[in-house]
């Protein structure tokens, strides 16, 4: 049997006899013949059938002669074809061959896994692949490790708030926020590591931008100097993950320390933390005084960092940590830890014996280290435009929705 050839390679056959696969996208009748366009992964082939055509989504195996015709898909089409169905179908709940989905994003939800074979959904999940890769090849050849921790653990990694409990062999346990104390301890292991990975968060959260699980990109390195050591990583990776035919990273990302944030939004200097509407302002005055697409925040008040957060020596009220907002949303949270082992028992106070097992990796010496994380959701849904991180999520998770 001949090896299947794919769509988008069929301009190299043109003359020769092909096996194509795939599901029928469309069926167009005309008088004598009947156009039939089969999608598989790499695109759309059409076919030139004589006589009644299987329903749309049908699975098809087609044996055929590859001809030229300039006005088919890719320049060339399938015909004196023998059409084998490989698997019936019912018709979809809506068109997949119509230029969009019209449906509502309730119904494309309920309907995913039909509705994701539509070209221009699927698309979406393609650059957020394709980002993935560019983070992993980014930090591979920067001497980075790839780790998999765990996602069930014994304690809330953030705070005891906005976690799943689960029942583990009959005792308490949670699934983990992120991967931030194995990321750490193992900083004393590779120096520098990264994971792809889920992450959950009980947020009671009913947003455009808010997500039950999502796909977290950690990264964690040693032997910096302050968070700018960070900030520095963090600007090659989003580089290595972008399409410069939707953004540009550019080569020094603009930076504003949080005071000078507020003063320049004339919010409260009591609040130690930004609100969304905060954020979209400073994005604007970053594209409108910078050029970009980008903004750090940094400096954030201690106050509303996590506990292992590193202070700024020279103003202890405020962190060497940042904030990176990408076109009016916070995207990525990152910056220096603390990594002495007498500095954490003096944060944690009594709480440092809940804390034993994070601990004992900072007792035996480990070096100064930061990191950040980013959600995969949400960066693709601002490179993308997308008004909903839903949208750009595989069978998203939310505060209602369970299913599919």
């Amino acid at each position: 049997m001949s090896s299947r050839v794919l769509a988008a390679d069929l301009p190299r056959y043109v003359g020769a006899r092909v096996r194509v696969a795939g599901w029928v996208h469309r069926r167009r009748r005309l008088k004598s013949v009947t156009f039939v366009v089969v999608r598989d992964r790499s695109g759309l082939a059409q076919v030139v059938l004589r006589g009644a055509a299987p329903p749309e989504e049908t699975v098809v195996e087609v044996h055929a002669t590859v001809s030229a015709n300039p006005r088919a898909p890719g320049g060339v089409e399938l015909t004196e074809p023998v059409v084998e169905t490989l698997a019936e179908a019912v018709p979809p709940p809506f068109d997949l061959y119509r230029p969009a989905v019209t449906a509502s994003l309730p119904a494309i939800l309920d309907h995913a896994p039909v509705a994701l074979r539509h070209p221009a959904l699927k698309e979406r999940f393609a650059v957020a692949a394709a980002a993935v890769r560019g983070f992993r090849s980014t930090l591979d050849s920067r001497g980075f490790t790839e780790v998999h921790t765990p996602k069930i653990v014994a304690s809330a990694t953030e705070s005891g708030g906005c976690v799943f409990g689960i029942d583990y062999f009959g005792r308490p346990a949670y699934l983990a926020q992120s991967p931030q104390f194995f990321k750490q301890a193992l900083v004393g292991v590779f120096e520098r590591v990264y994971e792809v990975g889920p992450v959950f968060r009980a947020e009671p959260h009913d947003t455009a931008r808010h997500l039950a699980q999502y796909t977290s990109l950690d990264v964690e390195l040693g032997f910096i100097r302050d968070h700018h050591d960070v900030m520095a990583v963090l600007r090659e990776v989003l580089a290595g993950m972008s399409d410069p035919a939707l953004v540009t990273v550019p080569e020094e990302i603009p930076e504003i320390h949080f005071a000078a944030a507020v003063d320049l939004l004339e919010a409260d200097p009591r609040e130690p933390d930004l609100a969304p509407a905060h954020e979209r302002a400073l994005s604007e005055w970053a594209r409108r005084e910078h050029g970009s697409d980008f903004l750090f925040v940094t400096g954030y008040p201690m106050a509303k960092r996590p506990f292992y957060t590193h202070p700024d020596p020279a103003r202890p009220r405020y962190s060497n940590s940042f904030d990176l907002l990408f076109r009016g949303v916070e995207l990525v949270t990152g910056g220096q830890r603390l990594h002495r082992h007498a500095d954490y028992l003096a944060v944690l106070g009594d709480a440092a014996p809940e804390y034993a097992d994070y601990l004992q990796a900072f007792a035996h010496g480990m070096p100064p280290h930061g990191g950040f994380a980013i959600g995969l959701e949400r960066w693709t849904a601002r490179l993308l435009g997308a008004a909903n991180v839903r949208e750009v999520t595989l069978f998203p998770r939310d505060l209602h929705r369970l299913t599919p």
